[in-house]
């Protein structure tokens, strides 16, 4: 049965604080990986930009002695080639990671703020985010 206007309101609101704090969990998850995985490609790229003359060109020793014009452009080029794949392993990361949480499972439905009697989706599946059960075949996770 439809729930009363004020307590709509309420449930709707900690639906949505429910799927918000969900959805920044997963962008957390997202960031922590993207920044671990693509780190190399960070350094490669921040260096060549950091030594080449046209762009920064520190004072730094290692500037002077190791990297000129030619090998800045070097790492700059392969910190860009190097990110294509990396991003692929990211995200690859990502998703297994992100399946075997079962992160995509605990967003709630609207329908849990209108109607009385709608249980919560993790608990009729075994716990939060589907914990309590054993890993379900159905959930895919493509790249």
């Amino acid at each position: 049965e439809p729930r009363s206007t004020w307590c709509c309101l309420a449930w709707t609101l900690l639906v949505v604080t429910m799927n918000s704090l969900v959805f920044f969990i997963n962008l957390l998850l997202m960031f922590v990986v993207f920044t671990v995985v693509l780190l190399p490609t960070i350094v490669v790229v921040y260096f060549g930009f950091q030594c080449h003359s046209r762009v920064l060109h520190s004072a730094a020793r290692y500037c002077k002695s190791i990297l000129d014009d030619n090998s800045s452009s070097a790492l700059i080029i392969l910190g860009f080639v190097i990110m294509s794949p990396l991003i692929v392993v990211a995200m690859a990361i990502y998703c297994s990671l992100a399946r075997h949480l079962r992160l995509f499972m605990c967003f709630q439905p609207y329908s849990r703020a209108v109607y009385k009697g709608v249980k919560w989706r993790w608990y009729e599946e075994g716990g939060l985010c589907s914990c309590a059960k054993g890993c379900n075949t159905q959930v895919k996770a493509w790249v």
